[in-house]
């Protein structure tokens, strides 16, 4: 069923909730689903509809001027978005292929509601995978001592392919602070930690020297600080003494590919509001 998507986040005070509804159905708008979270440390407060788009009067432009008063009067954040119209996504991985071959695998089988416009990597290793799903790759060298140029190609890749959303399926390169900067929000990485703990490279080498139960992994946004924006959606597994680095590294692709594909999952569905560094996931 097509429907418009409305995600709204303000200040919190009385008649938020009433004043939306009241718009809705004074223009017959028939809500699916909505969610609703009043944040009492941050006084701010977090709201998603979905409305069958054939129920109301009008698209996606005439609703935004019909609801631009509302939203005025409130001081809200909000966007609406049209579910037949489908995100365009850029995804980026190096050489290792598991958290890849899960979403195009997803995507394949129409699991993930979007169009992948092309895959970037800094090796060429994946290049017959990806080709085999029709999707174009770019093969991007990264050079230690220099890397501004590639970055400029993959952000000129970016730009070309319009993507909305950037996805580094273990893309084992730190992006620079302009392209964290201009698409805030927008790009979405999966560490292979349960952050914030063992922050860095091989984090499962450090979880093995520290003795922990439990490692996961941890679906975010990218900022220009490493591996510390807002958390999009984390999992675990147990493990024990007995397990070596290579079980570890064994048990966390498998949990990495399920974050990653639950978290770009939730940002595909609009379900994920950002407040500061951290995030409300409806």
């Amino acid at each position: 069923m097509r429907t418009f998507r409305l995600v709204i986040s303000c200040p919190d005070r009385v008649g938020i909730v009433a004043k939306v509804s009241n718009f809705l159905a004074s223009h017959n708008g028939w809500i699916t689903e909505a969610s609703h979270h009043s944040d009492n440390l941050s006084g701010w407060f977090f709201m998603r509809h979905e409305i069958r788009a054939d129920s109301l009067p009008f698209g996606l432009e005439a609703f935004r001027e019909a609801f631009a008063p509302i939203a005025e009067e409130f001081s809200m954040d909000w966007r609406i978005t049209d579910t037949a119209e489908k995100k365009r996504v850029v995804l980026m991985a190096s050489r290792e292929s598991h958290c890849l071959a899960d979403l195009l695998h997803r995507w394949h089988s129409d699991e993930l509601d979007c169009e992948i416009a092309c895959v970037i990597s800094n090796h060429d290793d994946l290049r017959s995978m990806v080709e085999w799903h029709g999707i174009p790759y770019y093969h991007v060298p990264v050079n230690p001592q220099d890397k501004e140029p590639a970055f400029a190609e993959v952000s000129r890749l970016v730009k070309q392919h319009a993507a909305e959303v950037v996805v580094l399926a273990r893309y084992m390169q730190i992006l620079p602070p302009e392209l964290c900067s201009e698409y805030a929000h927008k790009v979405i990485n999966i560490h292979h930690s349960f952050l914030p703990s063992f922050v860095g490279a091989k984090p499962y080498h450090q979880a093995s020297l520290r003795g922990v139960k439990l490692i996961g992994a941890t679906c975010h946004y990218v900022t220009e600080e490493l591996d510390a924006g807002p958390i999009i959606e984390q999992d675990v597994v147990r493990v024990s003494h007995s397990d070596s680095i290579e079980d570890m590294v064994r048990f966390g692709r498998d949990v990495e590919k399920m974050v990653l594909a639950r978290g770009l999952r939730y940002h595909l569905e609009d379900r994920v509001l950002v407040h500061g560094n951290k995030t409300v996931v409806f």
